[in-house]
């Protein structure tokens, strides 16, 4: 994990490209529907930008547009909200409380919100935005029940297991259990009522790494892989991810 001060150039992209063999049901969806329209925010750490977009490109159900911090806070206004779905994969403090109030009004309206990897680590000072999401990667120590707890850790290039909690979730269906090599995180916070989608028994992580919940209108998911290319790259993930999209656009559909 690595914090970067300067935010990266922005770009607009448009998925257009086919998911060939990761799930032959995948874009069926796609066919009889608009595309889901996706504002990906990213900013404050450095990512191999285009391995990731390319889980993005890949994926024939979506329309895409990158932006970055501090601009990406600009689009949560209501005039500005042309998408259908927010997916974080940012690690960013500064929010002031106009852009709080946005980001909140926009998910009372029922906009999705998919959270990936170190997103986690965002607004660790905004106690609403853990609420949001579900949970919290704590760069400090902090307390729980009113017992102090360890500051949250990560280990790079970990070879693990990932085990499907709920194989029945939209976001989880047709993926079993599988192997990765990506960071973990460790000790980070999971808040109460989630849905645990994503477990593992891999010492260094936490155990349950994806889940589900909502936010007042909004379908919320939240994905702790996806490091680098080894993350992006694996089909599991790439699955998931789409299916975590169309879920919190509310497009999903039983087979």
């Amino acid at each position: 994990m690595k914090l970067l001060r300067v935010p990266l150039v922005a770009a607009l992209v448009v998925g257009v490209a086919g998911l060939g063999a990761l799930s032959p049901c995948l874009g069926q969806t796609a066919a009889a529907a608009s595309p889901i329209r996706v504002l990906l925010v990213h900013g404050g750490h450095d990512f191999e930008t285009n391995q990731f977009l390319e889980v993005f490109k890949a994926n024939p159900e979506v329309r895409f547009e990158v932006v970055h911090h501090p601009q990406a806070q600009a689009r949560w206004k209501a005039d500005a909200a042309a998408y259908d779905v927010l997916v974080f994969y940012d690690m960013w403090q500064l929010i002031d409380a106009e852009a709080k109030a946005n980001l909140v009004a926009r998910l009372k309206e029922g906009k999705g919100l998919v959270a990936l990897h170190h997103s986690l680590v965002s607004y660790e000072k905004w106690d609403e935005y853990g609420r949001i999401i579900g949970g919290r990667y704590h760069l400090g120590k902090w307390s729980k029940d009113g017992v102090e707890q360890p500051a949250s850790i990560f280990k790079h290039g970990v070879d693990f297991t990932v085990r499907v909690a709920d194989p029945a979730h939209p976001v989880t269906r047709g993926v079993h259990d599988f192997a990765i090599h990506d960071e973990t995180y460790g000790h980070f916070e999971v808040g109460p009522g989630v849905h645990a989608l994503l477990t593992t028994d891999e010492p260094t992580s936490g155990r349950v790494i994806g889940w589900a919940k909502t936010y007042e209108a909004a379908r919320v998911v939240y994905l702790q892989l996806g490091h680098d290319h080894a993350g992006y790259e694996n089909p599991n993930y790439r699955r998931l991810v789409a299916q975590a999209i169309r879920w919190a656009a509310k497009r999903d559909q039983q087979p």
